[in-house]
């Protein structure tokens, strides 16, 4: 980091691959830290401020939630438990998209056994794709 905050926002905005209002966003949701102000009220951020950023795109890219982001963020400093911790929250992370994985393969499977079933012309009330999703059981 450096000591001396010298970027502009719009500066560490094109730098990290985030809009400005997204640095605002996490400044107010205490993912950032409030930046230094400059003599003519602007704000000031430091390299630092980059290299968060990009581990808070990073992490979301991974599934983490901003409250999960906050922690890691918070774990990233902690020299005693910190790895284990952040191994820990990735560990849980990853078990709960395979999780979401198996549900969309369910879906995709029963999608796909629908799609396979309408013949794609005819009356309405006999597509079985309109049937599943009313609610009708096949007659």
């Amino acid at each position: 980091m450096n000591a001396q905050p010298t970027l502009t926002i719009g500066a560490v905005a094109k730098r990290a691959g985030v809009a400005i209002d997204t640095i605002r966003y996490y400044e107010r949701e205490g993912l950032l830290p409030e930046p230094t102000r400059r003599p003519s009220g602007y704000r000031s951020y430091g390299e630092g401020t980059v290299a968060q950023l990009r581990f808070i795109r990073r992490a979301k890219t991974l599934g983490f939630t901003l409250e999960e982001i906050r922690e890691l963020l918070a774990l990233s400093a902690d020299r005693q438990r910190g790895v284990k911790a952040v191994r820990q929250r990735a560990q849980s992370r990853l078990i709960e998209i395979e999780a979401r994985i198996a549900e969309l393969e369910r879906v995709r499977a029963g999608l796909a056994q629908l799609v396979e079933a309408c013949p794609g012309h005819g009356a309405p009330e006999a597509c079985p794709i309109l049937r599943a999703l009313s609610g009708e059981e096949r007659r």
